[in-house]
């Protein structure tokens, strides 16, 4: 599940925000460039987690 949700995050972080912040917001545009580049950091983290996890499931 770790890895779906963080290509998610990586590849399109503008689902995120629609599912989970764009209903906070009072215009609901578009996401600020912080919002998206943190979901981004936070997706490509856990992309990486999940891979080394899947990698590590193998070896040991």
């Amino acid at each position: 599940m770790l890895l779906p949700f963080g290509l998610v995050m990586l590849i399109q972080p503008q689902w995120i925000w629609a599912i989970s912040e764009e209903w906070k917001s009072n215009d609901a545009t578009e996401p600020f460039d912080l919002y998206l580049f943190s979901t981004r950091f936070g997706g490509a983290i856990s992309t990486l987690v999940a891979l080394g996890g899947i990698i590590a499931s193998f070896f040991l």
